[in-house]
């Protein structure tokens, strides 16, 4: 996980309830922020193939890249909505998927 990702999102989320408070519109408003982000995605990946023939290839994979990098960004700012201690929550998470791989994973034998 980048080093600056906590402390990048901890300034936007003091911003944020600066600007906006910290009611819970506030928190619904930046789960819908994920939401629009990953559309934003969705949408470059449609452009990198040209889907919609009037418009033709719009988008790169670095575009696609950089929109996912916004996904994380606010789903980052969006956690902090829902529990005061957002890093400890995603590395526990983070571990617990590590954990599931490692389990789901056969044995080899040779």
């Amino acid at each position: 996980m980048s080093a600056v990702l906590w402390p990048v999102t901890g300034r936007i989320v003091a911003a944020l309830n600066a600007a906006n408070g910290t009611g819970e519109h506030e928190s619904a408003m930046r789960l819908m922020k994920v939401t629009e982000e990953a559309g934003e995605a969705a949408a470059a990946y449609i452009g990198t193939t040209g889907q919609n023939p009037r418009k033709g290839t719009t988008h790169t994979r670095a575009d696609v890249a950089d929109e996912l990098c916004d996904v994380i960004i606010a789903a980052a700012v969006a956690l902090h909505a829902f529990t005061p201690a957002a890093p400890a929550v995603l590395d526990a998470k983070l571990h617990a998927v590590a954990r599931r791989l490692n389990a789901d994973t056969p044995e080899r034998t040779t």
